[in-house]
């Protein structure tokens, strides 16, 4: 029986584990090794791309899992990358199809139907969480275009406050730091954080910094 060689990506050590666990059940199941972010599975691939599947969180820090699968896909085309997370809201369904995920499941997923969905991905087809594969069915059936470009129909526009707390978080402090330089609480700088990705329709702090600089907003 060959082995079907996986790492996991998730920034949750528990979870990594609890994953683990479900994978132990069977025999041919070769866990290769472990990341915490988009960027150290990229950094460990170019070490070792020896591997069929990944299994991919999605929101993680330094490089989410849509960003990662993006990359990896245009690297190396062979790795099927299955997302395997808790969200399940329809732009991240179409973010990560369209990045070039292989199958999408949820987190709460029993270990057989994790095993069969690796099976089946690695037979050619896509592994899905039944209410997944409904929402990609109504997306197919009613497109949502989450790409269109706010910035050529209305401007951006940032309180000045959210542009300070934006210059922060490009020089890649954390939250805590950003609320110490600004006299903020931690969860006054969240929700800034949360107001700016929602104005400016991104999803991560690299695409807000990115778009905030595209845009001359700092």
């Amino acid at each position: 029986m060959q082995n079907i060689r996986l790492a996991i990506i998730d920034d949750n050590s528990f979870l990594i584990n609890a994953i683990k666990e479900k994978l132990s059940f069977f025999n041919d199941i070769q866990i290769k090794y472990t990341a915490n972010n988009g960027q150290e599975i990229i950094e460990k691939l170019a070490k070792d791309k020896n591997l069929e599947v990944l299994l991919m969180d999605i929101e993680m820090p330094m490089m989410n899992g849509i960003e990662a699968t993006l990359e990896i896909k245009q690297r190396y085309p062979q790795i099927k990358i299955i997302m395997l997370t808790v969200f399940d809201n329809d732009e991240n369904i179409f973010n990560a199809i369209k990045a070039g995920a292989d199958g999408y499941l949820l987190k709460e997923v029993d270990p057989n139907s994790l095993y069969q969905g690796i099976q089946e991905t690695l037979s050619g087809g896509a592994a899905m969480t039944p209410s997944i594969a409904l929402k990609t069915l109504k997306l197919l059936r009613n497109p949502i275009n989450f790409e269109e470009d706010q910035t050529e129909s209305e401007e951006i526009k940032l309180s000045s406050r959210e542009i300070d707390v934006l210059e922060q978080l490009s020089k890649g402090l954390s939250y805590t730091v950003i609320a110490e330089n600004l006299f903020l609480s931690p969860s006054t700088v969240r929700k800034h954080i949360e107001n700016i990705y929602s104005k400016l329709q991104v999803h991560s702090k690299l695409e807000a910094v990115q778009k905030a600089k595209k845009n001359n907003l700092i």
